[in-house]
């Protein structure tokens, strides 16, 4: 008896595949993406497993990971030409099978020879001694640890020595890392182009001024402090000078022409400057971000205005500081008046995205916020804004949103607590000429009406809504393409707000 036909097509599709040519084989396999797509296609032919175990470059494991070495070896044997290893092991369940530990890293290291990305997270059972196993893995560039509490900076020392390629190193809630022995001995070597720092409890942000000629090189620099008492909201009883000049000081001789992203968050400039002069010597800056940097003042904003003329994105979170307004009284206020925004306006005319925050100021104006309407408007009618966000703004109303009506660049608004914007408002900004992404949250004056406005001018590709008490979600439909609307105050939101979460 004949076989059917779709039996025969069957057949001939089975042997065809395992007759492909190798090469078309792995131009197909290039072309998915998907992990559960490739270990599914893995199953359907010996060749093709073989074929994609050669060409996976990348693998993320986690509480699954057997730590048995000949599991390890096997592992390493499946797929020979990993380039990127992510090891985390967050979320695990204590108890719940074994972690990788030093003789894991071990077989790693010895095995994966093209291996250039390694991030490890919460990996407790790795120390000091399973971390210099890395030092054979010489074309190691990025190294990435969050919570591995058993490191110390010994450990660190021995990668710095050991990957002689390394060119990108973060390290986030380390808390035994603490000398600077290995910043030295990079910052001599000049090699590192991205340098991540957070929450590291035992690592001052002055330590970093140490890497000397390191400074050189380095593209990307983030340093994050881990929050203590000093971020509480209320000023604290330190007196700031709004005069001092840290930029004056020459004891600082180090160049730093290549950094184009800073980040300094929950760190104390005073009464040693540290890391505040950063801000005079980064030519080269595109990206800033200041984050509660406790200290500064204008003359911090002025000297880096002058200096980085490429400045295309800013970021300042601000909150109360005390300052010293004559020798008998003081005053709690922010950081920065309109001579912060008018020295901006007039040096950094490809600044393009500002995020401004405001945490702990009263709710209406005049407060405690040094900046005024008329300055920030200066600011954003002499720059090409395209990303706008304000938070807790409450020198900006309706007549701002007139003003920045019209902007011709501006694409996108974020406003948070923005308390003097009403329906006025969301009639002006409804007719900006490229607006099309708007979010308002806890914008407890916007209502039906204004929403309305936007909805009539046919223009937003997407609006979010959240915890704005007089916008319903009817007058929220239909108003953009894609709409997201809340009435409640979501765990994103609270963070914008600077709440518990």
């Amino acid at each position: 008896m004949s076989s059917s036909p779709g039996r025969s097509c069957s057949k001939k599709l089975n042997c065809s595949m395992e007759d492909l040519p190798e090469a078309l084989l792995t131009e197909i396999l290039k072309r998915i993406t998907r992990t559960s797509d490739l270990n599914s296609l893995a199953l359907v032919s010996k060749q093709l497993y073989k074929i994609e175990g050669s060409q996976r470059g990348a693998i993320r494991v986690g509480s699954g990971l057997c730590t048995a070495t000949e599991a390890l070896t096997s592992l390493c044997a499946r797929f020979p030409n990993l380039r990127k290893v992510e090891i985390d092991y967050s979320g695990g369940i204590p108890g719940h099978g074994k972690q990788l530990d030093n003789k894991g890293i071990s077989v790693f290291s010895s095995h994966c020879y093209s291996l250039i990305d390694l991030t490890l997270s919460f990996c407790s059972c790795i120390d000091d001694s399973g971390l210099a196993c890395l030092a054979n893995c010489k074309k190691l560039v990025s190294l990435r640890l969050n919570s591995t509490p058993q490191i110390t900076s010994i450990g660190l020392f021995s990668v710095a020595v050991g990957c002689t390629s390394l060119s990108n190193l973060h390290f986030i809630d380390c808390e035994k890392i603490d000398s600077v022995e290995w910043l030295e001995y990079l910052g001599r070597d000049g090699s590192l182009a991205e340098l991540v720092v957070k929450n590291c409890q035992r690592i001052n942000h002055h330590d970093f001024l140490k890497f000397c000629s390191g400074w050189m090189k380095l593209q990307k620099f983030e340093f994050e402090r881990k929050r203590g008492k000093y971020d509480l909201l209320d000023p604290g009883n330190v007196v700031y000078d709004s005069s001092y000049d840290a930029h004056n000081m020459d004891v600082y001789d180090f160049c730093c022409e290549s950094l184009k992203d800073l980040r300094l968050a929950h760190i104390e400039t005073w009464p040693e400057a540290g890391l505040r002069v950063l801000l005079g010597k980064c030519k080269a800056l595109e990206k800033l971000c200041l984050e509660y940097v406790r200290a500064l003042n204008d003359n911090d904003i002025i000297v880096l205005s002058r200096s980085c003329s490429n400045l295309k994105s800013i970021t300042l979170w601000l909150n109360l500081q005390l300052y010293l307004r004559d020798v008998s009284y003081c005053e709690s206020r922010m950081s920065f008046t309109d001579n912060s925004l008018y020295a901006l306006a007039l040096n950094c005319r490809m600044l393009q995205m500002v995020d401004l925050r405001f945490t702990g100021c009263s709710r209406d104006w005049p407060s405690e916020i040094g900046f005024t309407q008329e300055g920030f408007l200066v600011l954003i009618q002499s720059c090409p804004i395209r990303v706008l966000v304000l938070n807790n703004a409450n020198f900006f109303d309706d007549k701002g949103m007139k003003a920045l009506s019209s902007s011709p660049n501006l694409e996108t608004l974020e406003l948070i607590l923005c308390h003097a914007v009403n329906g006025v408002g969301m009639r002006f900004i409804a007719h900006t000429p490229c607006l099309s992404n708007l979010t308002l949250r806890a914008c407890h004056k916007v209502t039906d009406v204004g929403v309305a406005e936007l909805g009539r001018a046919h223009k937003l590709e997407s609006l979010v809504i959240e915890h704005c008490g007089r916008v319903s979600l009817q007058a929220a439909q239909g108003v953009a393409k894609s709409v997201h609307y809340s009435r409640k105050c979501s765990d994103a939101l609270k963070k914008k707000l600077g709440l518990s979460v």
